[in-house]
């Protein structure tokens, strides 16, 4: 059977990163910071945050080659109940949220470049279309993904390139931080920033959860993971960068179609039109990529446990189309019940939460002398994963402070989780 190759991998890796969170996440930063070179700071530590949990993932992937992301990893560092958990939480929080709010961002930008469109309505279109697409076969799946990706990154080069040159208003960028933004660099106001650049750069795992059906994974996924990582931080530095030179940051501040608005300012209201229609062309290969993504863990639970084998279940092309349509189900009914940003909040700190504890796996598995020297071992170690664990951990205690609502609802889901799988246990030990 036909496997995805490494440029659909890292085409997968780059459209899941590359989508609602940085279109939309720098309006609500900027409430808080008004500091332009700490706002690009803010990226750089997302980046290289997203880089140190690549490069650990990258090692987990390489010693245990299964698809399924954190699911696969904590059931066999751990428990096979801390693994369901993790399956659960990418079924409820980690795919269907993040395609429902790259779908609403759609909507929402493809509305401000065509007036009349219904924003709801076009979200759910766009996922029911992606997800029958991606139910027909692999082939057509991996071109879908690869030609969308590659006209995001034309269309970020153009957007960027095009903006600074049409632009005529002036913003010093000040090459270092001021000395007061060291203070708020300590600040709970960063710590919450953060999350939002944490959600944007979400996905950075994104490849570990089709490693079943990726060209030799034990060799190619260090490489996917971290090409498709570093490329999205190129790529976060240079929007955000155009982004707060060619508009004020009053007019960002608290905004959600951030790149109509840049783009308004850079070529005026026509112009912006057409640049916002361009812009929502982009979220569609992020809702690709994570229907992609998605529904492997949800096959991966099917097979192991008996209670949702229906999930398992494939097509003539070996496509997860229960799977899929499960989750373009739930992503749907997200689409037309949620509001977006205690949603992003939410789902940041629920997907942070997931990752602290996969990338804590990484001692985990050195302990149980699951090592195997002559695969891929993680660059750094041991500060590239404690880098990751203290960063992430930082920001999930300034969640519980500052959003402790969002906080909350996120720790009900994973104890949710755990009720659904001592549920999931009683039942496979009375039999049938």
């Amino acid at each position: 059977m036909k496997k995805f190759d490494q440029k659909t991998a890292v085409s997968v890796v780059i459209a899941n990163m590359v989508g609602t969170g940085v279109f939309t996440s720098l309006g609500f930063q900027l409430l808080d910071i008004q500091s332009v070179s700490l706002i690009l700071l803010l990226w750089i530590v997302g980046g290289i945050i997203a880089l140190c949990g690549a490069l650990t993932y990258a090692e987990l992937g390489a010693q245990l080659p299964r698809s399924g992301g954190e699911y696969h990893f904590l059931s066999q560092l751990y428990h096979p109940g801390l693994g369901f958990v993790s399956g659960w939480i990418s079924i409820t929080v980690g795919f269907a949220a993040p395609i429902a709010l790259a779908a609403m961002t759609f909507g929402a930008y493809l509305s401000a470049a065509v007036g009349g469109v219904n924003q709801t309505l076009a979200a759910a279109l766009l996922v029911g279309v992606l997800g029958f697409l991606h139910c027909y076969s692999r082939a057509t799946s991996g071109k879908t993904q690869v030609l969308f990706t590659a006209l995001k990154v034309i269309l970020i080069v153009v957007f960027s390139v095009a903006a600074l040159i049409a632009s005529d208003y002036p913003v010093a960028l000040p090459s270092l931080p001021a000395a007061g933004d060291l203070t708020s660099f300590k600040s709970g106001a960063f710590a919450v920033a953060l999350i939002y650049v944490n959600y944007a750069y979400t996905g950075w795992n994104s490849a570990t959860y089709l490693i079943d059906e990726l060209e030799d994974p034990t060799r190619r996924l260090p490489r996917v993971l971290f090409v498709g990582t570093l490329s999205v931080m190129g790529f976060y530095l240079l929007l955000n960068f155009v982004f707060l030179s060619v508009a004020p940051i009053e007019a960002l501040q608290g905004q959600l179609e951030i790149g109509v608005i840049a783009a308004q300012y850079a070529f005026g209201a026509t112009g912006g039109q057409l640049m916002g229609l361009m812009l929502s062309l982009l979220l569609i290969s992020t809702v690709s990529a994570m229907l992609m993504a998605g529904p492997r863990v949800l096959l991966v639970i099917g097979q192991d446990f008996p209670t949702f084998g229906w999930l398992a279940k494939t097509n003539a092309s070996g496509m997860p189309f229960i799977a899929i349509l499960s989750v373009v189900s739930l992503s749907m009914v997200l689409v037309l019940t949620s509001s977006f940003e205690s949603v992003l909040v939410f789902s940041g700190f629920v997907l942070s939460l997931n990752t602290l504890l996969t990338v804590g796996g990484v001692f985990r598995l050195r302990a149980l002398g699951l090592l195997n020297a002559e695969r891929y071992q993680t660059w750094g170690y041991p500060v590239t994963p404690l880098l990751y664990l203290g960063l992430t951990l930082w920001t999930l205690i300034y969640i519980l402070i500052q959003r402790p609502t969002e906080g909350l609802m996120g720790l009900l889901v994973v104890a949710i989780g755990g009720v659904f799988y001592g549920l999931t246990e009683a039942a496979k030990s009375k039999g049938p």
